[in-house]
């Protein structure tokens, strides 16, 4: 199921690159939609907002796991920002054809070595569950950069 699921999505990605992209949306893609893309999700979301652009983001996994995770949900709660989505959600065709960028995490993951070919591959954020602010700054510094040149 994996499989199809991301040769799809490759298939997509690459439709979508010689289609004109109809929405900004970044899509944030972690090995099990629960923890580093929520966090980059919901900080891609604040800053954006914050700077009055009308961008957004969505998370996903390459294999989901039943539930987010306990450092994620805790970390973006302290922080203030309400973890969506509510479940781990698996990366679907449509959200690569609907997007403008795909950002995918730890692309040397066995679940998402398919995705090394997507637009951008963050592979030095820590853990969230080992150290919840450590990954949140690097995850952070990364969006903010992503906002501005996305902004340009």
């Amino acid at each position: 199921m994996k499989l199809l699921v991301f040769g799809v999505a490759l298939f997509a990605c690459s439709a979508r690159s010689t289609a004109p992209s109809i929405t900004r949306d970044v899509v944030f893609v972690c090995e099990h939609g629960a923890a580093k893309s929520v966090v980059a999700s919901a900080y891609f979301n604040k800053l954006a907002a914050e700077r009055g652009l009308a961008i957004r983001s969505i998370a996903r996994g390459a294999d989901p796991q039943a539930e987010l995770s306990v450092a994620a949900v805790k970390g973006l709660t302290t922080d203030g920002l309400p973890p969506e989505p509510v479940g781990p959600r698996p990366l679907s065709a449509a959200d690569v054809r609907s997007s403008a960028s795909v950002v995918a995490f730890d692309c040397e993951q066995p679940a998402m070595k398919a995705l090394r070919g997507m637009d951008v591959c963050w592979n030095d954020v820590p853990a969230v569950a080992e150290d919840y602010a450590r990954a949140r700054d690097r995850i952070r510094t990364r969006v903010e950069a992503l906002i501005a040149q996305i902004a340009k």
